[in-house]
Parts: C-alpha cells; structure tokens; sequence
C-alpha cells in the first residue's frame, strides 16, 4: 500500500493530537506534534526569562538563542505515543501547562521560529508515512499532502476539553480563564502575519463538537482508506 502524508490542522483544543496520534498508530505511521514543538520553544522561552512584562517576547535574544533549542519526540512504551524533550528534558506535561499555553501565539506568530520549525518539520516528512498535526500543516508546511483534515468545535467545547485534561493530570485549572485563552489563541491564530490558521482549500472539514473520540477515529480511518485505495 503506498504511504502519504497526512496533515491535520485545526483550532487549539480541538482533539487534533488525540485524533493524529491515534490513527497514526492504528496504521503504522510517525506522528509528529507541531504543537508541541511551539510550545517547547516557548517554555524555553519562559525559563531563558525572554518576555517582557507585557506579555511581548524579546525577539533579537530568542533569534540567538535558536541553536540553543533542540526537541525531539520518542516513543513512551507504557501509552504508545511520543513523548517530548527540550535539550535532552522531558517537558511532556511542562509544555502542556496553562502559563505555556497563555504565551505559545505570540512565540509562533514570530516568522523566524515558524521558519525554523517548519524546515524540522519538512525534513521529518520527507519519506512519507506520517501524520502532523498544526495550525499550518497542509497550508505551508505540507501543502501536495494527500489527505488534509481542517477539524473545528466550538469555543466553550475546546475550554471544557482542555479544563477536563488538565484536572485530569491533578494540574490547576480555571474554566474562565482557559475559555479565555482559547478565544485569544483563536484570534492571534488567525490573524498572525505569518502562516495564520486557515482551512486549506482542499482539506476534508470535521466539526467534533458532539463527536466522541472513537466516532473521530471511525471517520478519519475512513478518509485515509478512501485516499489509499
């Protein structure tokens, strides 16, 4: 069977990981998380003290420190999906934190940081058989991709998704204040210069809001048996 390449892209919160890292299991593919690449920059970010008070990133020190930031992902044997590591760390649950998460759109709206993840991200998908998921997947980084999902829920849905997975992991969580960080992160999305979250043109749209995760996966299956055939 030929291999493809798969890009899911979407809004923050919207089950994208969960659905891209599962399927990439169920067929045998790699699975790369963009999101938490942005995020590890940024809590790189947080820890090297480059934002300002305002929230702003100092932009001329991360530009140098670039080469000092190294992810990779591998595999934790005991769930079956990739784990993520900053400089050798892991900082799995650290990039997933609500202080990282209320300073990641800034850091990935920099055309610098986009430029250097993205040129990761291709070099990673050169051989096929993988499945990314982002905000820029079949728009920028993979835009010939052969399958391309563009997967949405309503605000209120993703908050509560994401208030739920923190409680989840005993980590401290806020409904408003995490409804509010995905209406930011859905403007600032949008609206950044470079690479802004957009459907492409020919991606497949899933609406997930009243979907569980095994009718998700039910139905991305069923698109990627459709493009292989």
């Amino acid at each position: 069977m030929k291999k493809i390449t798969i890009a899911i892209d979407g809004y923050s919160s919207c089950g994208k990981s969960t659905m891209a890292k599962d399927l990439a299991r169920e067929i045998g593919y790699v699975y790369v998380d963009t999101g938490a690449m942005y995020r590890s920059v940024t809590l790189y970010a947080l820890r090297h003290n480059l934002f300002n008070a305002d929230g702003s990133v100092r932009e001329d020190e991360l530009r140098q420190e670039m080469g000092n930031i190294h992810i990779t992902f591998k595999l934790n044997p005991e769930t079956g999906r990739p784990d993520t590591y900053l400089n050798g760390e892991l900082v799995e649950n650290d990039i997933r934190s609500l202080e990282v998460s209320n300073h990641v759109s800034p850091i990935a709206a920099i055309a610098f940081v986009r430029h250097a993840l993205v040129a990761q991200q291709q070099q990673m998908g050169k051989e096929k058989g993988i499945v990314m998921d982002g905000r820029d997947i079949g728009t920028t980084v993979f835009p010939d991709a052969e399958l391309k999902v563009f997967v949405t829920a309503s605000a209120q849905v993703r908050a509560q998704r994401r208030f739920d997975e923190l409680q989840a992991k005993g980590m401290p969580a806020d409904f408003s204040d995490i409804l509010k960080n995905v209406q930011e992160r859905d403007y600032i999305d949008t609206h950044r210069e470079t690479s802004p979250l957009k459907k492409a043109d020919d991606a497949l749209e899933l609406d997930n809001s009243h979907l569980t995760i095994a009718e998700q996966k039910a139905w991305l299956l069923a698109q990627y048996e459709r493009t292989v055939r």
